[in-house]
């Protein structure tokens, strides 16, 4: 069985002007202080108004959404105390004229430095999925593999449809203010370990990034954990959403293991057709047609069918099938989150949204 584990980051907002609060510090100590807490499981982000959980190891989707629940509770109860509320949202409603202050650790000050506008609108939040590989060399097999899959995660996991309190028209923002990095988007296809050892070298060498860390490409090897993390998606307003999509990287990172062992010839997709299919799926989410591994356009339904089919016997395998299809269907039905932030907003306006990111953070 695979092992996964999940990091998930979410803002800080104001009850009543909905904007983001420089208060993570205070937030983390206040949850680090409550006995079902580790204090490595709440973490600090770029941005002041941000936090970040991150879950333990875990060998099933049940425990994962356990402890993405406590974590969620525990965070969102440490910000009610702090004046403020905890809301997994992709991108804030609204920004202060103001940049949000940097956390002060070294890195995060040196890339202020090197792209100080690109931090300050890095109020964008995700959810990273860790899937644990026998080795960088599966590794980096692993990455070839899933990346053709990438877009439709993206198209599922959108939760960021607005940014300055006007809707972007696209269903994550945040893959595009993201995607604005030097190293960003879909991973090369990498021929080998050594290919892909050497790809990274030469853009060290080049001094566009410092270190390994500003990797920001949707799938890459961890260099702390022996996983592939895949860190595509969105935060979800749900945390069962959140576990669907774990059970998805999972079952992907499977099939993937399985398809190098048995020699299955890689899905070649050329970078700029990949590129292009992971723009769309974050302009239009799942309304509409989506872009799939071959290239063609589908509705984005028939896609996301495609894509459990593919997986399938993993999740299978992991005994995960009846809890991730129950889901995808529910996500079919309801829509994404982003198409929820809208709708909320439509028809009771931020005061409604507030109250729908809030909310669904903490809801069982």
């Amino acid at each position: 069985m695979i092992t996964i584990g999940v990091e998930e980051e979410y803002m800080l907002l104001d009850p009543d002007t909905s904007l983001p609060v420089p208060l993570a510090e205070q937030v983390r100590e206040a949850a680090g202080l409550g006995p079902i807490v580790e204090e490595a499981e709440v973490q600090s982000e770029l941005l002041q108004a941000q936090v970040e959980v991150a879950t333990p190891i875990c060998t099933d989707l049940e425990e994962v959404g356990g402890h993405l629940l406590r974590l969620r509770h525990a965070v969102g109860a440490a910000a009610e105390k702090n004046g403020c509320r905890l809301a997994a949202c992709g991108t804030p409603p609204y920004r202060q004229a103001a940049p949000v202050p940097v956390t002060r650790q070294a890195r995060y000050l040196a890339m202020r430095t090197q792209a100080p506008q690109l931090v300050a609108e890095q109020l964008v939040n995700g959810m990273h999925v860790h899937a644990a590989v026998p080795d960088r060399a599966m590794g980096v097999a692993v990455l070839s593999r899933i990346r053709v899959w990438l877009p439709v995660l993206v198209a599922m996991s959108a939760n960021s449809p607005l940014w300055d309190g006007t809707d972007t028209g696209f269903a994550s923002w945040r893959t595009v203010i993201f995607g604005r990095w030097p190293v960003s988007g879909p991973p090369p296809c990498f021929t080998s370990l050594a290919d892909h050892e050497s790809r990274v070298q030469s853009l060290l060498d080049s001094g566009v990034i410092t270190d390994t860390g500003q990797l920001y490409w949707q799938a890459r090897l961890s260099d702390r954990y022996p996983t592939v993390e895949v860190r595509c998606s969105d935060v979800q307003l749900r945390a069962d959403t959140a576990v669907m999509l774990a059970g998805i990287v999972r079952a992907l990172v499977a099939t993937a293991i399985r398809e190098e062992k048995a020699g299955t010839p890689l899905p070649l997709c050329p970078p700029e057709l990949l590129q292009a299919s992971n723009w769309h799926a974050a302009r239009h989410g799942l309304s509409g047609l989506l872009v799939d591994p071959a290239g063609r356009a589908r509705r984005a339904g028939d896609v996301l069918c495609m894509l459990l089919d593919h997986v399938t016997p993993a999740l299978d395998e992991a005994g995960d099938t009846r809890e991730v299809t129950s889901l995808a269907h529910r996500l079919l039905q309801e829509g994404t989150p982003a198409d929820r932030q809208r709708q909320a907003l439509a028809e009771g306006g931020m005061s409604a949204l507030l109250e729908l990111i809030t909310e669904e953070t903490v809801a069982p």
